[in-house]
C-alpha cells in the first residue's frame, strides 16, 4: 500500500518592527497650544520628561513662575491647584536628575527647554521642574564675554540665534537643554507678558490642561 505524506506550508510573515518611540510633546494651555521637540541624545532628561507626561503628572500645573525677556517655569507638583498669591517653586517630585550639558550643540535660544535646579555642586536638575526661554537679543561683544567667562566657543550658527531670534546665554553651561518649541513660540512669548504678583506669579493662574506625547 502507498503511503501518502501530505504537507504543509505556513505562511510566514515578517513581524512589524516596533514603532519608533516619539520625542514631541504638546502641552495644551489655557494660552494656547506649545509643541516641544525632545532631544534623544539627552536621553535622561528627555526620556523623563516623556515618562512624566504619559502619566499625566503636568496635567493641571501651572506656569507659576514668568520673568519677561527671560524664561516661563513650570512643573512644581505644588502649583496644582494652588491658592492665589501662594509662593510657588519648591515642590519636587523626589528625585534629580545628573546634568547632561551638549554646549558645542544646544543652547539657550529663545524657545529652548531646559530643567530647572536648586544650587547644587553637581547642577543636578529637577526631576520635573522645567523652563522655556524667552529670552532676548545679544551683541558679539557681549557673546564673546560670555565666551571667556564659561570657557567654550559658540559656532557662527549659535551666535546668529543669539543675535537675531535672543535667548539667555548666561545659562549655557549651567542648566540642560534637553529639547525646543517647534511650535507655539507666540503662546510663550503671551505667557511670559502676563501680569503677576510675588514671586512671579501670574495674576491669573496659566494652566497646563493638559500634556501629550504625539507623533
Amino acid at each position: 500500500m502507498a503511503i501518502s505524506f501530505i504537507t504543509s506550508c505556513s505562511v510566514i510573515k515578517k513581524s512589524k518592527a516596533p514603532a519608533k518611540e516619539s520625542y514631541k510633546v504638546q502641552l495644551e494651555t489655557t494660552a494656547g497650544i506649545v509643541k516641544i521637540q525632545l532631544y534623544e541624545d539627552i536621553p535622561l532628561h528627555a526620556k523623563n520628561f516623556l515618562k512624566l507626561t504619559k502619566e499625566g503628572f503636568y496635567d493641571g500645573l501651572l506656569f507659576h513662575r514668568v520673568i519677561p525677556q527671560f524664561m516661563i517655569q513650570g512643573g512644581d507638583p505644588q502649583s496644582k491647584d494652588a491658592k492665589p498669591n501662594v509662593g510657588l517653586g519648591n515642590g519636587s517630585n523626589g528625585y534629580l536628575i545628573p546634568a547632561e550639558f551638549k554646549v558645542e550643540k544646544y543652547i539657550h535660544k529663545r524657545g529652548a527647554l531646559a530643567a530647572a535646579r536648586t544650587g547644587n555642586p553637581e547642577k543636578k536638575s529637577s526631576g520635573c521642574q522645567f523652563y522655556i526661554v524667552e529670552g532676548k537679543t545679544y551683541t558679539d561683544a557681549q557673546l564673546a564675554n560670555f565666551e571667556k567667562q564659561k570657557g567654550f566657543t559658540y559656532t557662527a550658527k549659535q551666535k546668529e540665534a543669539y543675535k537675531t531670534l535672543g535667548g539667555t546665554p548666561h545659562l549655557d553651561n549651567d542648566y540642560t537643554v534637553y529639547g525646543e518649541v517647534i511650535e507655539g513660540l507666540d503662546i510663550v512669548t503671551k505667557i511670559s507678558k502676563v501680569k503677576c504678583g510675588g514671586s512671579n506669579r501670574p495674576v491669573t493662574d496659566v494652566k497646563i490642561i493638559k500634556a501629550t506625547v504625539i507623533k
